[in-house]
């Protein structure tokens, strides 16, 4: 009969250690639920200006921001709700390939400027806000240019047109 006791009582300790360890593991994914979560949060804000070059179409001067890691690229324009007249982002890769743009996140109607090597436009595409339809370079590009939508219209800027200022290799951006 004691045997009996002793080990129901054993048991028992089992069991708050296993309710124990149970209820911690809960904690820690609870926790880690919510660090990701807080995260992603603060994702969902536009990223820092990044370094600015001056480029020119022409006599209008450019001040573009460079997104040339895959990070800033990702990122991009999201979540920005204004932009000055002159002011856009370079995209600047590190060889060329068809590139494929789209709107997720982003707030603003860009028109975006697929750019060759010797800085001329290859093709130019509207882009409207908060939509996931791909924008794609006619030809390998290394260089993209977003500006505010009809920027280039305006200014009666259309393919072949060559920018100033677009960094020969990706290295002179940095």
């Amino acid at each position: 009969m004691s045997f009996f006791l002793i080990r129901r009582e054993t048991s028992k300790q089992t069991m708050s250690y296993d309710q124990t360890k149970a209820l911690l593991q809960r904690f820690i994914m609870a926790l880690l639920g919510l660090l990701t979560a807080v995260s992603v949060m603060a994702q969902n804000g536009p990223q820092p200006r990044l370094p600015v070059i001056e480029l020119t179409a022409g006599m209008y001067v450019i001040q573009a921001e460079v997104a040339q890691t895959m990070n800033e690229q990702s990122m991009g324009l999201m979540y920005r709700r204004t932009m000055g007249v002159n002011e856009g982002m370079l995209f600047i890769y590190d060889n060329p390939q068809i590139r494929c743009f789209w709107m997720r996140n982003t707030l603003l109607p860009l028109t975006i400027a697929f750019i060759a090597d010797d800085g001329s436009i290859v093709n130019l595409k509207d882009m409207q806000p908060e939509t996931e339809k791909s924008h794609c370079a006619v030809k390998p590009v290394r260089y993209a240019l977003e500006m505010n939508q009809g920027w280039f219209e305006k200014r009666g800027l259309k393919s072949g047109f060559k920018l100033r200022g677009i960094p020969l290799t990706p290295a002179i951006a940095q």
